[in-house]
């Protein structure tokens, strides 16, 4: 199997995992700081375990920067998850494509070509149509916030492929560290969770932070940022539908439209990027 095969292959399996991060935390009955704090502190701990404590957290500007962005796009995807609906902290979080179609060009001299500004726009209409009939003015500030996570996603996946020649996993360390100093006095302050919510707790860190990222950043280093961050637009996609299955909320007909438009259009990108690579094996 080629190496960019795979690589594709284990960021759908991340967009997988990520994808059930909304359920979660909607079940778990604590803050978002909380939730976020012991999330951190569970998932550097499973990393580090992962790797045998193998890494050089040495900051670097790339690898300080990649930190702060992740902790910033963790910090700020849970607290609008609880601010606003689910579906508008996942919409508005994943207009980071745009951003990466922007910004790639000039700080990894990775090439926007048309045919991914066409993707992205494709994307993205069907994006507004999986949400129509769920993007409301409430929760503003909720909304706000997970503008910022985009921009936050965006720069987080650009700092990450800008390590592709390095092991990028000390900067989720980092992260992860970061969110935890921030958001674990939050759980001493508002009271420990019972039994369910520790087990949310531990597969959020486990499972769908921890082990995951040792996924993407084995991938990150295979793929294009742009082509990458598309992959992951499998996520907002899922995301409603475990919270459906989970939560009772059932997507409409423009969801399920939405749905296959984003599909169909990280399909062909992923595909169309596999034609025009030279064969290379594993």
């Amino acid at each position: 199997m080629k190496e960019s095969t795979r690589a594709t292959l284990l960021l759908v399996a991340t967009a997988l995992i990520w994808s059930s991060g909304g359920l979660a935390v909607k079940l778990v009955d604590v803050s978002p700081m909380a939730i976020t704090g012991v999330r951190g502190a569970i998932s550097a701990l499973t990393i580090l375990l992962m790797t045998r404590g193998a890494l050089n957290l040495r900051p670097t500007p790339a690898r300080l920067t990649a930190a702060f962005c992740y902790a910033g796009l963790l910090l700020g995807y849970v607290v609008a998850m609880k601010m606003t609906t689910a579906a508008n902290a996942i919409l508005l979080a994943y207009t980071a494509p745009m951003y990466v179609a922007l910004l790639a060009p000039r700080l990894l001299g990775e090439p926007t070509r048309p045919r991914d500004w066409l993707f992205v726009l494709v994307m993205l209409c069907g994006m507004v149509l999986f949400f129509l009939d769920r993007v409301s003015t409430m929760g503003f500030w909720g909304n706000i916030i997970a503008v910022g996570t985009g921009m936050f996603y965006a720069a987080f996946t650009l700092s990450m492929r800008a390590q592709k020649d390095a092991s990028p996993l000390e900067s989720v360390v980092l992260g992860n560290l970061i969110t935890a100093a921030i958001g674990l006095p939050f759980l001493f302050w508002e009271g420990l969770p019972d039994a369910s919510g520790w087990l949310g707790l531990a597969y959020l860190g486990i499972v769908q932070q921890g082990l995951s990222m040792g996924l993407y950043a084995w991938a990150i280093k295979r793929l294009g940022a742009l082509e990458a961050i598309l992959i992951m637009t499998l996520e907002p996609i899922l995301n409603p539908v475990w919270v459906a299955l989970g939560y009772g909320e059932i997507p409409g007909l423009w969801s399920l439209i939405g749905g296959a438009v984003v599909l169909g259009a990280v399909t062909l990108r992923g595909m169309s990027g596999a034609l025009a690579r030279p064969a290379q094996t594993a």
